[in-house]
């Protein structure tokens, strides 16, 4: 009897580990056709910015780069188009200095609800989100999918606390449960909470509910600042 047991264990033990293995093939060959998709877009959007930013005034690249903690903890290059000023990290620590009440904000949420650094292309891009749009390039990289959790600043490590080693088991995505789920409306620590639930539960039935509830979330611009 304790053969049998041991040998369907390993039996469902094998099929868990196919079902796993099937799901991160299909996803990432998934993530490599939309990227190709979305770098088509990515040269025409980009070139339309480029010139309303430069007749706005602002000659600074459209481009922002930035470290961010990617699966495993690894750091990788970021990539979204521009929406706040130049040295915006810099404006936002003096900011926060300056004023408490923000101070607090900032540190519930992560982030500002009436950002005084967006500027006025930057609110027109988060809107229509497509400030994200040069992440395809981290999908088609691999250091990103289209579907998980977003990725966190390295600074911010230290506030994930416990979750964060469930967190970095999966890529960091475009969209993903916290995305659908409230966006801006919701607080950091419910963040963490999403973010960690979504990396348990990350699979095939979970990202397609995810990717068509995306469509909904940007289409109605729900949450986005």
């Amino acid at each position: 009897m304790n053969g049998e047991a041991h040998t369907l264990a390993k039996t469902v033990e094998t099929y868990y580990m196919f079902k796993r293995g099937l799901y991160l093939v299909t996803k990432r060959l998934f993530d490599i056709v939309i990227s190709l998709i979305g770098i088509v877009f990515l040269f025409p959007i980009s070139v339309i910015i480029k010139i309303l930013t430069v007749l706005s005034g602002d000659f600074t690249s459209i481009f922002f780069v930035q470290d961010r903690i990617g699966k495993d903890g690894k750091l990788f290059r970021f990539y979204k188009f521009r929406s706040m000023v130049p040295n915006a990290d810099q404006i936002l620590f003096e900011t926060l200095k300056k004023d408490k009440k923000l101070a607090k904000e900032y540190k519930i949420n992560k982030k500002l609800k009436n950002d005084p650094r967006i500027t006025p292309i930057g609110k027109i891009l988060r809107k229509l989100s497509l400030d994200e749009l040069p992440q395809v390039v981290n999908i088609l990289f691999g250091e990103m999918s289209l579907i998980g959790n977003r990725p966190y600043l390295p600074r911010e490590k230290k506030d994930m606390g416990k979750y964060y080693n469930e967190i970095v088991k999966t890529k960091p995505g475009l969209t993903g449960y916290w995305q659908t789920s409230g966006r801006s409306d919701t607080s950091f620590q419910t963040r963490l909470e999403l973010e960690s639930e979504y990396s348990k539960k990350a699979g095939f039935k979970m990202d397609i509910k995810i990717f068509f509830k995306t469509f909904s979330v940007v289409l109605g611009r729900k949450g986005a600042e």
